[in-house]
């Protein structure tokens, strides 16, 4: 049997690794300026930045529908495969995966496995490539599901962001925390855990907020191999300079990707948001550096 690996919008894969693993990717729906859009084709992460700057502006976001996902997955099934894997946003930020898991039932939960990631950006995507290297490599549904759940679970995201309150607004972190952030004038490093987003500490300056990312990315990689990926919102210098502190710092990383959030994560954290994902190695990768040949594909 072969298996597909559907994905939403919020992995923020690059587009030559969807590309090369026949990933399906199924946009969220972003509301800018009252017009409902998809993520990544209608509506992009600059057009978000661009209305936040704004003062009084708000963007919003909604899940996909189940009929998306339905129609995603027949398309995987006209294709050839024989089962699916989807592996979603945290339900306890979106409702993406209650719609994705209402499609599986539609299609055949047998034939639809439907991974919660609990969490968001790349903490995504490494479980969604992971699962697609295996897919590739000829597991079967079973195995293909539990690399993408262990891959998830072993992942740490951690970001800063310039104010708390776009969070708030959204409803992604309690009043309590944004009003103490916002009040005391610090720079807040976030990360998420149980699916959600939690504050983990207050720093003073964008220095410090930066070098704290770099030391947990540190801490979480330990003496693994592991894979990387830089996220931003409309602070690509930044970014940067962090993807080089990390490269310095971690001489066992596989593989790093630097991009900007797109806009259905970027309307909750705000321009100048800056994060870090650190995942365990893949078993594909593992035995491409074994072989001496470890690469990002």
């Amino acid at each position: 049997m072969s298996v597909a690996v559907v994905t939403d919008s919020t992995a923020y894969l690059p587009g030559e690794l969807t590309d090369k693993y026949g990933i399906e990717v199924v946009p969220l729906y972003v509301v800018l300026a009252g017009h409902s859009g998809c993520e990544g084709r209608d509506v992009r992460a600059a057009d978000v930045a661009r209305v936040l700057a704004q003062r009084g502006q708000r963007v919003s976001t909604s899940r996909p529908t189940p009929g998306d996902f339905v129609a995603a997955y027949r398309r995987c099934l006209d294709a050839g495969a024989d089962r699916v894997v989807s592996v979603h946003l945290s339900s306890e930020l979106s409702g993406t995966w209650a719609a994705a898991c209402s499609a599986a039932s539609q299609i055949g939960e047998h034939i639809v496995s439907v991974v919660d990631s609990r969490s968001a950006g790349m903490g995504i995507g490494f479980a969604v490539l992971a699962a697609a290297r295996a897919a590739a490599a000829g597991a079967d549904l079973g195995t293909v599901d539990r690399v993408a759940r262990r891959t998830a679970e072993e992942t740490r995201t951690y970001f800063v962001v310039d104010t708390l309150e776009h969070l708030r607004r959204g409803g992604r972190i309690g009043s309590a925390a944004a009003i103490l952030g916002s009040a005391l004038a610090v720079k807040p490093v976030l990360h998420v855990e149980n699916g959600r987003v939690v504050p983990l500490e207050k720093v003073r300056t964008s220095t410090r907020a930066l070098h704290r990312l770099v030391q947990h990315a540190v801490a979480a990689a330990g003496d693994l191999p592991v894979s990387v990926a830089v996220h931003h919102l409309a602070a690509p210098e930044r970014a940067e300079r962090l993807a080089v502190d990390l490269r310095d710092a971690l001489p066992g990383v596989q593989e790093l990707h630097v991009s900007e959030l797109g806009a259905a994560i970027g309307a909750h954290v705000g321009p100048g948001a800056v994060g870090v994902v650190v995942a365990p190695a893949s078993e594909h990768q593992m035995r491409q550096a074994a072989d001496g040949g470890a690469s990002a594909g």
